[in-house]
Parts: structure tokens; sequence; C-alpha cells
């Protein structure tokens, strides 16, 4: 399968490519950078990075456009691109609260649609995951706008998948709970490391191979009959009582 994965410069994205690469598919890993944040990352015939700002939607229909051109087809897209401004509510500007939308939910629903022609003719069934997050099913302090941004991601996912159910395009989203990425370390220091770990039955954190594995089997040929459904991969957090 040929397929995009937004947002993987490094961390969870950059993981999934490589897991994806693994079971032999062919991944266009869209970011700002156009290259793996770490030099030192293994290489793979498998994976291309390609430079790209997912808000602009005209940039984003060349980059799909060129993708298809060259393969011929488009088979799946990881919506995993995403950021968070950590700061109280009452202190985030209107400016600041649409921007974390506009990366967060708008430019994955453009995404989908500018992929959607594509997706629609795959001969596997075309594949949207969108990378949610607990905090679409939790609060968390200092993060509203990113908070409220997941929720729609998760409502997006399942208007998605009912809308375009009878077109061959199945569409899911995968929660992860903590996993190393810049962003997440942005938001934790200590205190706040020692109170996720708390919050987890496994209290450890998760490795990104499990995002990539959930991937992996949601583009399967095990996976054709599910849509609407968001996955968590959290260690258990979401179980856990108090």
């Amino acid at each position: 399968m040929v397929g995009i994965i937004t947002g993987a410069s490094s961390g969870i994205g950059l993981g999934i490519a490589h897991v994806l690469a693994s079971n032999g598919h062919t991944v266009y890993c869209i970011s700002r950078t156009g290259s793996p944040k770490d030099a030192s990352d293994p290489k793979s015939d498998r994976i291309l990075h390609v430079q790209g700002d997912v808000t602009d939607s005209d940039a984003m229909k060349r980059v799909v456009d060129d993708i298809v051109l060259k393969e011929g087809k488009l088979d799946f897209l990881v919506n995993n691109a995403g950021i968070t401004i950590k700061r109280r509510a009452e202190e985030i500007t209107d400016d600041e609260f649409a921007l974390v939308h506009l990366v967060n939910v708008f430019a994955p629903y453009r995404l989908s649609c500018i992929c959607y022609p594509y997706l629609k003719q795959s001969t596997n069934k075309g594949r949207i995951i969108n990378i949610s997050s607990m905090a679409a099913h939790l609060g968390f302090e200092l993060v509203v706008p990113y908070c409220s941004s997941k929720g729609a991601i998760l409502a997006q996912t399942r208007a998605l998948a009912v809308e375009w159910a009878n077109d061959n395009i199945t569409v899911n989203s995968i929660a992860p709970g903590w996993f190393p990425s810049e962003m997440s370390k942005s938001v934790m220091d200590e205190k706040r490391k020692a109170q996720i770990l708390s919050r987890m039955p496994v209290h450890a954190f998760g490795d990104t191979k499990d995002i990539g594995g959930m991937v992996a089997f949601l583009l399967s040929e095990y996976a054709t009959y599910i849509t609407g459904v968001d996955y968590a991969v959290d260690g258990g957090a979401l179980a856990f009582g108090f």
C-alpha cells in the first residue's frame, strides 16, 4: 500500500512510518522540515520525506497529486500532525486558540477531502487514520484548546466514517497515551511526569511501535469492516479507576 503520514519528521509519526515500511508499505512523510529531525534516524527506501505545511490546502493538493502521479495510487492517510500551547485557558489569545484548531482539526479535515477521490479508488479499500488523544476523553489543565481540538477530531472521525461508509473508505482514530515526543516534552516537567506515570496501570511510557502496530492493523485485510472507532493505546489510562 502507498500512503501519507503528516507530522512525521520525529516522534509518533516517524515511528509509525518505520513500522509500516517494515510491513512493506510505501510511506510519504509530510512535515515542515521535509526531513527527519534526527539526522541519525535509520534510512529506508520505503520512507520518503516531503516538505509541506498541512495548513496550506493548495500546497497539500499539489503534494498529494504529485504522489499519486508518481505511485499511480493512494491507499491511506494518517493525520498525525498536531500542536499544543501550554497556558491557562484565560490567558490563551483568540489567535492561539484558532491556530491549534487550524492545525489539529481543519488541516486533517481538508487533507482527508483532498485525498478522498484517490482513496475511494484504492483496490485495498482506502483508509484514513486520525491520531486523536487521551485529551479527547479526559480533561487536562493548561491545554484546553488542545483538548477541544482532539474532541473535535474524534467527532470528525465518526462523521466522516458514516458519510464515506459506502465510498470504499474506512475512517478510524487512535488515541495515544503518553509517548516520547517533542510535544509531550513541552508540556511535561518532572512533577507532571510523576503524575502521568501514577495515572497509568502499567506505570510506563509507550513505545511508538505500539502506535505503529495499531496503524498496521487498521491498514490490514482484517480491518476492512472496522470504521468510526477510536482505539486507545494508552497503557490502561482510560480504564484506570480511583
